[in-house]
């Protein structure tokens, strides 16, 4: 990649955008709080294992553990040191070997990688120069500036790699190596199975949250036909009646490049399942248990979700029948940053930030319910939509094409809502991530959704 430092467009960027608090202490604060939770959360996931598993490739669809950890620093001193601050490269010769874009995850082990005490050094360094810059950072004047959004994209990236790593935790063999206490149990849900969501305009997108990314941009209005969306996402016990019923061997139900991909790779099951004595089970975090019928169901591709959903005479929802869902008030007409309103998420609200290391029941969490009556549509599972990866009217990317421009097109499906690997920091209502339809090692589920009939709207 490009040094940033020598973009001009990062100076003719669009201006700030309004509706943050711009208070400067403030916004100091909450750099400095989302950095060093995302710092606590990586040396967790890089200090519960030993060596040999830092240096590992777990899972050719992986980062070796290492590479992840000099990644987030490199990218930390690229963007917050080289480029906010102006300051001079303290490692130039290791920029290539951490560019995403430069090795694919398969090549990476056998790269001249720093050794973890190196990485450790490293990133170290780094962060205690940037906590420097952000003790007298000034929170204007480019659009990298603005409102902290340059600490707030480092913030983010170093989650997202978070969630990263904790998927190569997942796919380790060994062990268990983390630990969290589970979810609160939780009565079955006995609300409606699926809400009305009415049609008509609403606002979708962001043009005043501060720290959002440049696909999450600009608001603009979408018009939407009535329809019905899934109370909860789909449950573990729901989808092995489809499984049951023969979903797997039965053609009706898939996308032909999804029939194809499932016959030759021989899946019958969302990964890590296996039957076992007349039982589902599934390794978890290094842990074999019994599949919880009550919680949704995890790690199925977007074929499989799409082939449910036409087993149960259903469909994915779109991406933008999923945001309307999640953000449109009806009765004041905008949309809010998050289902519950526009208040950070808390406890209450969402299965968020590793706090656990499983999705709460279905139906759970009734303080977050948006105002349409949907449940659980931020943390515990990413959810697939049936939408291709796109632009928004009027995009541009920033700071750099590579965070989304490169990635538009049919080859990638949206999904939304975060799961229980994501930090608050980097989810919210209009968060978009988009994978291959193919991928199930992801923290990934899905809810149903079906047009409304005459009548119904």
């Amino acid at each position: 990649m490009t040094d940033p430092a020598l973009d001009p467009a990062l100076d003719a960027a669009p201006g700030p955008t309004p509706g943050a608090g711009t208070d400067p202490e403030a916004l100091r604060a909450r750099a400095l709080t989302s950095l060093t939770t995302a710092r606590e959360r990586t040396t967790l996931l890089t200090s519960c294992v030993e060596e040999p598993d830092l240096t590992a490739q777990h899972s050719p669809l992986m980062s070796p553990l290492v590479w992840d950890l000099a990644h987030i620093g490199n990218q930390e001193e690229l963007w917050l040191l080289r480029t906010v601050a102006g300051r001079e490269a303290m490692r130039p010769e290791i920029d290539s070997l951490y560019d995403a874009f430069e090795h694919p995850r398969s090549e990476r082990p056998s790269l001249p990688l720093l050794a973890p005490a190196e990485a450790r050094a490293y990133a170290s360094e780094v962060r205690g120069r940037v906590l420097d810059v952000l003790e007298s950072a000034a929170f204007h004047g480019t659009r990298l500036t603005e409102a902290g959004f340059a600490f707030g994209m480092i913030a983010q990236h170093e989650q997202q790699h978070d969630e990263t790593m904790l998927i190569t935790h997942q796919l380790r063999r060994g062990p268990r190596a983390l630990t969290a206490p589970d979810p609160e149990p939780a009565p079955p849900f006995t609300g409606p199975p699926e809400v009305l969501v009415p049609g008509g305009p609403f606002t979708m997108g962001t043009s005043t949250e501060p720290w959002a990314l440049d696909n999450e941009r600009p608001a603009h209005v979408r018009e939407v036909a009535p329809f019905w969306i899934d109370t909860a996402p789909v449950t573990n016990g729901a989808y092995q009646a489809f499984m049951e019923d023969g979903g797997y061997d039965d053609a009706r139900w898939w996308a032909p490049e999804g029939w194809d991909h499932i016959r030759r790779q021989g899946i019958t099951a969302p990964l890590f399942w296996r039957r076992e004595g007349g039982q589902w089970l599934r390794r978890h975090f290094g842990v074999t248990e019994a599949v919880p019928p009550g919680e949704p169901v995890l790690h199925v591709s977007w074929y499989e979700a799409d082939a449910y959903a036409r087993w149960a005479g259903r469909r994915l929802p779109t991406e933008t029948e999923w945001e309307k869902a999640a953000r449109h008030d009806p009765a004041t007409g905008r949309s809010s940053r998050y289902p519950w309103g526009d208040a950070d998420p808390s406890p209450a609200h969402a299965n968020l930030g590793q706090r656990h290391l499983r999705p709460a029941p279905a139906g759970s969490y009734p303080a977050a319910e948006s105002a349409l009556g949907v449940r659980q549509l931020i943390g515990d599972v990413w959810e697939w939509t049936a939408s291709d990866f796109l632009p928004y009217p009027g995009f541009a990317a920033f700071p750099y094409k590579e965070y989304s421009e490169v990635f538009f097109g049919p080859e990638y499906k949206v999904l939304r809502g975060g799961s229980f690997a994501v930090d608050p920091v980097a989810c919210r209502g209009t968060f978009r991530n988009w994978d291959y339809p193919v991928r199930r090692q992801i923290f990934s589920g899905f809810r149903t959704a079906r047009s409304a009939r005459p009548g119904e709207s």
